[in-house]
């Protein structure tokens, strides 16, 4: 399998690409601000064919990108239905009043293709079977992407799970009580070998996150 991620501009929001191997369909994850250039780099390097954009939420942090990434492309944008509205109207997300330029943006809107998520949803693209959680907490409509590999599995947690933290809780549609819920419910119960992806920081694995990560701990 291959996985190839990098940090965006602004805001350092990991986008992925998820491919069965160089040369083959692939997925993208989150592309935020500034992606472009890297995203193309990535996708001519492993001469890759993306079929759609996953978004693990909302945000426009996380979402900046999304209508170029699929007009160019003609792909499906995933988002579950609860953030679906901040596709055109970031502001909602964040707290900020409609209308603030947001990295020198004004307009936005949803790609000509957006399908919607639901929680327990097994959703087949470019060879590989991803799982969906719906994970509450950072925003309403936040999301996981499970994946099993002929190896250890794999999660997209967004910004559910950090390595050494989680993701903030403050904004319109956050909940630490629904965050701590999730982390019981979806982290938990994950098999210890798993590889996270996040959507900000370094990879980690939910055995080192169980162990260290304050936040996980005295939840059960």
């Amino acid at each position: 399998m291959l996985i190839a991620g990098f940090p965006s501009d602004a805001t350092a929001t990991n986008c992925w690409v998820v491919a069965p191997a160089a040369g083959e369909q692939c997925v993208v994850i989150d592309p935020g601000i500034g992606v472009g250039r890297r995203l193309d780099d990535i996708i001519a390097q492993h001469r890759l064919h993306p079929v759609a954009v996953l978004l693990t939420h909302g945000h426009f942090d996380h979402t900046f990108s999304v209508l170029p990434v699929c007009q160019a492309r003609d792909v499906p944008a995933y988002i579950h239905p609860a953030d679906r509205g901040q596709l055109s109207d970031p502001w909602s997300g964040v707290g900020m009043p409609p209308g603030t330029p947001l990295f020198g943006t004004l307009t936005f809107a949803e790609p000509d293709d957006v399908r919607e998520l639901g929680d327990g949803d097994t959703v087949p693209l470019a060879g590989l079977d991803f799982g969906i959680r719906h994970s509450p907490g950072h925003s309403a409509g936040s999301v996981v992407f499970g994946l099993s590999s002929a190896d250890d599995a794999v999660l997209f947690s967004g910004d559910l799970l950090f390595a050494g933290s989680i993701g903030r809780v403050d904004l319109p549609g956050g909940s630490m009580a629904e965050m701590e819920a999730s982390l019981r419910e979806v982290i938990l119960p994950m098999d210890d070998a798993t590889l996270v992806h996040p959507g900000h920081g370094p990879s980690t694995t939910i055995a080192r996150e169980r162990a260290a990560n304050p936040y996980l701990q005295g939840l059960s």
